[in-house]
């Protein structure tokens, strides 16, 4: 039989069918010996040894298309990347990382802001401006009245996606939304330290309707970054290809160049400044990263 590993918690995997049906699962130890390690996302090919009591074996994992380091999981079709509108407001940089290292696994990203309920067209007009400009497609919801949630259900149907984004901002809201059966554990803002308690404990991924599923994954508060030459980031701006024509010099990064139609474009507000200054942000920490 043929399934997708929904989730792995201490050595069982526990593949879905593509139906109705979940069987606990160990990994041969053929996986263990060649050091592969079966991922959430994987599709395998599986034993049933018992029927009554759902067990099998994984006998084989399939080719991945893709395999992202954090979260942890194989297979994803698109990254739907949840930060809160207000309260708390989102912290862009740690978007920005996100973004970077989606494109350098060439998945791609729909960005959508909870919470809307509690925000303003202003705010709502400020960030779709930074981010449709870049060429990412941008949501608005409030999971906490249903608004904008049957938009992105139609964006999840027919796909693997991962929710990813900060604790409390409403991921597991919105899983629960779409999937009630998934019951997940939410949890509230802490309004001594606006940060939202980690709720989401292990990546999993939940079953909506046929061929479509969805994670939601442990918050995060800080970001891996890639191991990469300073110069290869710039390629991980989309914006920024439209303006490297008039550049002077093929190659340039956009730091310290005199003649930079990159740099010339942050001057005439046709770039977000806040999107450049975090690219300085992790400029600066790979070219530090590289001396030492």
């Amino acid at each position: 039989m043929t399934g997708k590993i929904i989730k792995g918690i201490a050595g069982f995997y526990y593949v879905h069918d593509g139906k109705d049906r979940v069987y606990e699962c160990k990994a041969k130890g053929v996986f263990r010996n060649k050091k592969i390690k079966p991922l959430v996302g994987d599709n395998v090919e599986f034993s049933v040894l018992d029927e009554t009591e759902g067990e099998g074996n994984i006998d084989a994992i399939l080719p991945r298309a893709n395999a992202l380091v954090r979260p942890a999981v194989a297979n994803i079709d698109q990254a739907l990347v949840v930060f809160s509108l207000t309260h708390p407001s989102p912290n862009l940089n740690l978007l920005d990382r996100f973004l970077v290292m989606m494109e350098i696994q060439q998945v791609p990203v729909i960005i959508c802001f909870n919470k809307m309920d509690l925000g303003d067209d202003e705010l709502m007009g400020t960030y779709r401006s930074i981010y449709e400009a870049a060429g990412y497609e941008v949501k608005f919801i409030s999971a906490i009245d249903e608004t904008g949630v049957e938009e992105v259900r139609e964006i999840l149907r027919g796909k693997t996606s991962v929710l990813a984004g900060p604790s409390g901002v409403g991921k597991s809201s919105l899983t629960n939304c779409i999937q009630p059966r998934a019951a997940m554990e939410t949890g509230d803002i802490s309004h001594k330290i606006e940060r939202g308690k980690h709720t989401t404990r292990h990546s999993q991924l939940f079953y909506v309707e046929e061929n479509t599923y969805m994670m939601d994954t442990p918050g995060f508060s800080s970001m891996f970054t890639p191991d990469l030459e300073e110069g290869e980031l710039k390629d991980y701006f989309p914006e920024f290809a439209q303006y490297e024509e008039d550049c002077r010099f093929l190659g340039c990064v956009h730091v310290g160049e005199k003649v930079c139609g990159v740099k010339e474009a942050l001057k005439d507000g046709r770039l977000s400044r806040s999107r450049y200054g975090n690219y300085l942000l992790m400029y600066d920490e790979l070219k530090k990263k590289r001396r030492y």
